[in-house]
């Protein structure tokens, strides 16, 4: 069977199995406009529609009953397959290209990342903390791990948990004010660069100008300069928690809330060092940022 034809297959199972695009798309760690795209084409190159569309989600037809209970042995015996493949995993060796923000390296990686080499010790890696994008169309790294609330559509893209922003200072800082309100707070601030974050633009619109007394091109620095006493920040509570020192002036806003992904290109999914280091970063990272949004109350 052609490649793509099995891919579409597979995709047609997730979505059975789920009942709707989005739990498919979670659960393959595509889009839901990826997954839709596929359906559509399956179902005009089977010439048969296989689900009626609802609100409520997707229903199977008769015919894509019947696919389903023609594929659901040929999927169970990929998957063990895939289970014995995975047993190889301990003699894996090369380079691996990671590209993740400093919030991030700082805030949770560093450690997951620390695990993964005690467990695969012949996979090296190499590590570019960046704020920007890099290019993993062109290769510049094999996987990402990134927040975004649009992450780009021709990447394979995994959610493993949500960062939640809040405003912070210091109590010691803090001690020395009567403030009354946020807005009469001296600010430290995200600069031009990260004025694509929701928490900057925030910022720009409910804090006077004369008010931001300096601003930095890193949340991991401005974490650094709220807990040094410069001024408030609105910053993300999985460094503002991390610090003793600090205080968390009102609770986190719903509206800055930012998803973290694991992002890789769909041609380096079957390259299996990347494989292992991607499910590895997936698996744990929903584990630390699942339990840090349980703990926030989502």
């Amino acid at each position: 069977m052609h490649k793509s034809n099995w891919e579409d297959l597979r995709y047609f199972l997730a979505v059975a199995e789920s009942g709707s695009l989005s739990a498919a798309a979670r659960l393959l760690g595509l889009t839901h406009s990826t997954v839709m795209r596929r359906m559509d084409a399956l179902e005009e190159r089977l010439e048969v529609r296989l689900f009626e569309r609802f609100q409520t989600g997707y229903v199977m037809t008769a015919a894509g009953l019947k696919l389903r209970d023609q594929l659901l042995p040929l999927a169970a015996q990929m998957s063990a397959l895939e289970r014995q493949l995975g047993g190889q995993d301990a003699g894996l060796s090369g380079q691996v290209r990671l590209t993740t923000t400093d919030t991030l390296l700082h805030g949770v990686l560093a450690p997951i990342l620390a695990a993964f080499r005690a467990r695969y010790p012949g996979i090296a890696l190499q590590v570019s903390v960046n704020n920007h994008f890099l290019n993993l169309t062109r290769r510049e790294a094999d996987i990402a791990v990134r927040p975004s609330n649009k992450p780009p559509e021709d990447l394979v893209a995994t959610p493993v948990g949500t960062l939640r922003t809040a405003p912070y200072a210091s109590a010691a800082w803090l001690a020395d004010r009567r403030a009354a309100s946020l807005e009469e707070l001296d600010w430290v601030a995200a600069d031009e660069g990260l004025s694509h974050l929701a928490q900057a633009r925030w910022v720009e619109s409910h804090i006077a100008p004369e008010r931001i007394v300096c601003r930095m091109d890193s949340l991991h620095a401005m974490t650094q300069a709220v807990a040094a006493g410069m001024g408030a920040g609105m910053l993300l509570c999985l460094l503002g928690d991390a610090r003793p020192e600090l205080l968390r002036l009102a609770e986190p806003l719903a509206a800055l809330d930012t998803r973290v992904w694991v992002l890789t290109h769909p041609d380096l999914r079957k390259v299996q060092r990347v494989k292992v280091l991607a499910d590895f970063l997936k698996e744990e990272l929903r584990g630390k940022l699942g339990g840090i949004a349980e703990k926030r109350g989502q």
